[in-house]
């Protein structure tokens, strides 16, 4: 196996790449838009197994929009610190409300695509306070997913998932096999997608050291952290989110969670206030800024015209 050193995956384009320092650990975000710290911030988070890069279509637009933007490595990917420990979503969420703070802003829009999305809803519950809104794509709602476990994910992905709690060996398969390609093509949905240079941009990004323990982890968190007692305490910290704008984006041929339990259930929509907006895209897997990224450009655009004005 080639290991690939961090430092490749600081691709060139209209951004800056900067390391931030929160909670305990040191992280990457590619930046762009004004360097003015009254423009609003939005911070964008990628899923499992991607990196910052994910979001390569939507920096400049949304930066070109007036946006000041921030597309961040969460904890164990890319060129973000890969400590041992800390992939449970309550200090992935902590590591993003002091990202928010460290690039000197007190509030931000917190967008997330997959495992990225988990992270966006739990910002809103843990640190209010550093949230404006939240856009959450392929990402339903954790409250949704734990009343109805099941027919949340799709039956293929459950097999994924549980083969993702064996040790080592899902590790072993992401950085010497054909995990990384599997998981994209399989949860992604969209016919061609994902073309061999994106592919080998992922797996590439998988191959920096620890990165592919990082992000199991982080997947292995979500499914046996279900039963336990720090499950339970996230799951009740999220029925006290405060209302706040919400947009949420499914892909119709999502391969993780399927379309028709991807929505807001009546009570989490009462949970979340009347600010909630839901947009099916007929034509997207799980990856929407990747495999559909004009069409989220101009979701986002849209909503972020209507709820957080430049």
């Amino acid at each position: 196996m080639t290991t690939v050193d961090s430092a490749t995956l600081l691709i060139d384009g209209p951004w800056q790449h900067r390391f931030v320092a929160a909670n305990g650990a040191r992280f990457h975000v590619a930046v762009c838009g004004p360097d003015d710290r009254d423009a609003p911030l939005v911070v964008l988070l990628h899923g499992v197994p991607q990196f910052w890069w994910a979001w390569r279509h939507q920096l400049p637009a949304l930066a070109a929009a007036g946006y000041r933007v921030a597309a961040m490595d969460v904890r164990g990917t890319g060129g973000s610190d890969k400590p041992p420990q800390g992939y449970d979503v309550p200090t992935l969420a902590t590591d993003v409300a002091g990202v928010v703070r460290s690039l000197g802003a007190t509030q931000a829009v917190v967008v997330g695509n997959g495992t990225g999305g988990e992270i966006a809803w739990a910002l809103a519950a843990l640190h209010p306070e550093v949230v404006r809104a939240v856009a959450a794509l392929g990402a339903p709602h954790p409250l949704d997913m734990q009343w109805h476990p099941r027919a949340a994910i799709r039956p293929g992905a459950m097999r994924r998932l549980a083969f993702v709690q064996l040790p080592s060996f899902p590790e072993r398969a992401l950085t010497r096999g054909d995990l990384v390609a599997q998981l994209l093509s399989e949860w992604g949905g969209t016919p061609g997608w994902p073309d061999a240079g994106t592919e080998r941009t992922y797996r590439d990004a998988i191959r920096v050291p620890f990165a592919a323990h990082s992000q199991m982890e982080q997947l292995r968190w979500l499914v046996r952290s279900t039963p336990r007692l720090d499950g339970r305490r996230y799951h009740s910290a999220l029925e006290s989110t405060r209302p706040l704008p919400v947009l949420q984006v499914h892909g119709a041929r999502d391969g993780l969670r399927p379309a028709p339990r991807a929505a807001l259930s009546s009570s989490t929509a009462a949970l979340l206030g009347p600010d909630y907006r839901y947009e099916l895209v007929a034509s997207a897997g799980h990856y929407l800024p990747d495999e559909v990224p004009e069409t989220v450009t101009e979701l986002l655009l849209d909503w972020l015209g209507d709820t957080v004005p430049v």
